[in-house]
């Protein structure tokens, strides 16, 4: 059952991203760069996606774990050091340089084009360099 409602929930997000044109990286470079052809609909998304986090935050905080599973799995890290900086760094360069953070990336290679599988393989590449550095 928790195999289930981890697929759907993604489903459901993957959709979401889907409708709102987050796969679209020429939407989300249009939100990036501010300027006379600013489009500002993604704030819009993110003000939805805060509507329906914010509620479920604040209500998971009352649970001793979530529905489907023994116990919540919180980050415990609540430090600010050198990789956190540097990784948010890099996400934010690369989110800013190519218009893709990594879920509607994967969720945008169904549309095939060879600049996302690129972008996607090269994400995977990244991942796996920086497991060994």
């Amino acid at each position: 059952m928790v195999i289930i409602i981890a697929f759907l929930s993604g489903l459901l997000m993957t959709l979401g991203m889907a409708v709102s044109a987050m796969i679209d990286p020429n939407k989300v470079l249009g939100f990036l760069h501010i300027g006379p052809n600013w489009d500002p609909s993604l704030a819009l998304v993110m003000a939805a996606a805060l509507a329906v986090f914010a509620p479920g935050y604040f209500l998971s905080k009352k649970r001793q774990a979530p529905v489907c599973e023994r116990e919540f799995h919180a980050p415990t890290n609540q430090q600010i050091d050198r990789r956190l900086l540097v990784g948010a760094v890099l996400f934010g360069l690369g989110w800013g340089l190519v218009g893709y953070c990594p879920g509607p990336a994967i969720a945008a290679l169904t549309s095939g084009s060879i600049a996302t599988i690129t972008f996607v393989a090269c994400m995977g590449l990244g991942w796996f360099v920086s497991r060994k550095i």
